[in-house]
């Protein structure tokens, strides 16, 4: 039954300084009698949507986008729910300033805006007492946690403390995108120090100003955090994120049958890259199974795409080693070829035989660049992990249109300054037939007298559903099946589905009904997994819908 009233023994400066139950100018009269708060606030009487009318105005009126990323910031820690509100209502406007790409800026002068505390810092220093950090009462109804140790900040780096963004940006969409109760989320930065030279000469940076600490100590760290989440949580859902490379696959692979728990960077890329691709497909008449996909950037992001691409494949048909021959994978220093000793556990099974490449034609012997990888292996997709702006030449792109009829290039890397290229040009260099995908948002491409809108291959796509559904129905843990699930039903939303003019992905508006079908389609699978209980088809719907919060002002009653 949904909540009809909120109860509460806070009264004057206590109550509307709590910004899970602050109303400011909303209180009513006779709330302003009950809880002491006359004189506190100026006499009108208001409404949220007069609320939300004045802060959009004052959101727009703002100079630029970080100035605009730290209002909403201020406004989250001020009213919550006056923030999902302006939020949900605005939600194409508002996701690149409260998510990608604004957020990378966010995490760069993360020390400069911090003003009130919004989640957790569990430091090294303070490595003994987090067990007693987390179990004070006022965590006691945390569902979801987000944790990053802010050493890969989208492809900024390593941030230090000032990741701490990540996580209050991705909690923030579990609740504007999937209506997870802001109550029930946690946002956790492990300090573990910094190596970013600017945050340790920086007097005003907020965190533990010390070199990171790796190996074992690390890893001990992390194991002190689990075992206190575990203890305290038994059953909460804990997303990774931004952690760098050498730890994102190895701490999921550690805990993930441990613990209900998922990597972002990892699966949630994976899931919303299938499902472009899938979408794709559609468009382009070749089947998933006839790809061959060229990879720029082959970390954690970059594995975890290959691998579900590599499984949707295999579900198509194609038997484990003829599939995984259909990737090509390209490192700093080029293809990555078998004996590399740069590889490490997770990208070994995906390196090139060197006999693979024998009768290769090379621009410069011994040197196997996008280019020459677009010439002698023909891909039809093309997909960007790589951080690295610009990094998809139009010399490649051209070589690779002149093969392809109909070629699917996906530059995903965040922020945009860091894309490997601009949908406009892929456009131009491809005489128009590029079907694109971007991990951030662009303005529309025109081409041929006709405007198109660029679809964002982004996560937001995949990671509130999950985490929606793994919630509503409970899931013990959280499996690559029930990530396949989320990405065949976006794929099942796709316009493309039905024209093959239309986009790939559904509008950024629809994303909060999205979620709600991804959460339905991820419990499903979950449940037929035996990951959860057993659900009954015609109660998925309304269990889903029963965990979905709407930002609306509840009368108050005073608690004695």
């Amino acid at each position: 039954m949904a909540q009809s009233y909120v109860e509460t023994s806070l009264t004057g400066f206590q109550l509307i300084n709590d910004p899970s139950l602050n109303k400011g100018t909303a209180f009513t009269e006779e709330e302003r009698d009950e809880f002491s708060l006359h004189g506190l606030l100026p006499p009108h009487i208001g409404s949220l949507d007069d609320q939300i009318a004045r802060r959009l105005h004052t959101f727009r009126d703002l100079a630029n986008n970080f100035e605009r990323y730290s209002f909403l910031r201020d406004l989250l820690d001020i009213n919550e729910t006056l923030f999902y509100g302006l939020v949900i209502r605005n939600i194409e406007e508002m996701l690149p300033i409260v998510y990608t790409p604004t957020v990378g800026e966010g995490c760069q002068r993360f020390s400069e805006i911090w003003r009130r505390p919004h989640g957790l810092f569990l430091s090294w220093p303070n490595r003994d007492r987090i067990a007693k950090i987390l179990s004070h009462p006022r965590y006691d109804g945390i569902r979801c946690i987000v944790v990053s140790d802010g050493e890969r900040i989208l492809g900024l780096g390593d941030q230090g403390a000032g990741g701490m963004g990540i996580p209050i940006g991705k909690l923030s969409l579990y609740t504007a995108l999937a209506g997870i109760h802001p109550r029930s989320c946690l946002s956790i930065l492990l300090d573990a120090g910094t190596d970013n030279e600017d945050r340790l000469k920086d007097p005003t940076y907020i965190g533990w100003s010390h070199r990171r600490i790796r190996g074992q100590e690390y890893d001990d760290f992390i194991e002190t955090f689990v075992s206190a989440v575990q203890q305290r949580w038994p059953n909460v859902l804990l997303q990774w994120e931004d952690f760098a490379r050498a730890n994102a696959a190895r701490l999921l692979e550690k805990y993930r049958n441990s613990l209900c728990t998922f990597n972002d960077d990892i699966q949630g890329t994976a899931a919303v890259t299938t499902s472009t691709l899938l979408s794709a497909i559609n468009v382009t008449g070749v089947p998933l199974q006839e790809q061959r996909i060229a990879m720029l950037g082959f970390g954690s992001a970059g594995t975890g795409i290959a691998s579900l691409l590599m499984t949707a494949m295999m579900q198509a048909g194609l038997p484990e080693p003829e599939a995984r021959s259909r990737f090509y994978p390209i490192g700093r220093n080029g293809l990555m070829l078998e004996g590399d000793p740069r590889a490490d556990a997770s990208q070994q099974s995906w390196l090139r035989r060197r006999s693979d490449v024998a009768g290769w034609e090379l621009r410069k012997p011994g040197q196997i660049g996008l280019y020459d990888v677009v010439k002698n292996a023909r891909p039809t997709v093309l997909i960007g992990t790589s951080g690295s702006a610009g990094a998809f030449s139009e010399e490649a792109v051209r070589a690779m249109a002149a093969r392809v009829e109909r070629p699917a290039i996906f530059p995903l890397s965040n922020p945009t300054s860091r894309s490997e290229a601009f949908p406009q040009d892929l456009m131009d260099w491809t005489e128009g037939r590029a079907i694109v995908g971007t991990g951030s948002p662009f303005p529309p491409v025109q081409f041929g007298g006709r405007k198109m809108p660029v679809d964002q291959t982004n996560n937001s796509y995949i990671f509130p559903g999950m985490a929606l559904g793994v919630i509503a129905c409970n899931a013990r843990r959280v499996t690559d099946g029930m990530f396949m699930a989320a990405a065949r039903r976006l794929t099942e939303l796709s316009p493309a589905r039905w024209e093959k003019v239309g986009r790939l992905l559904p509008p950024i508006t629809e994303l909060r009904s999205v979620s709600v079908q991804v959460a339905i389609a991820v419990a499903r699978q979950a449940a037929a997994e035996e990951m959860a209980g057993r659900i009954e088809e015609s109660r998925l719907e309304s269990i889903v819908l029963a965990n979905v919060w709407e930002p609306k002002y509840l009368p108050y009653r005073r608690c004695r």
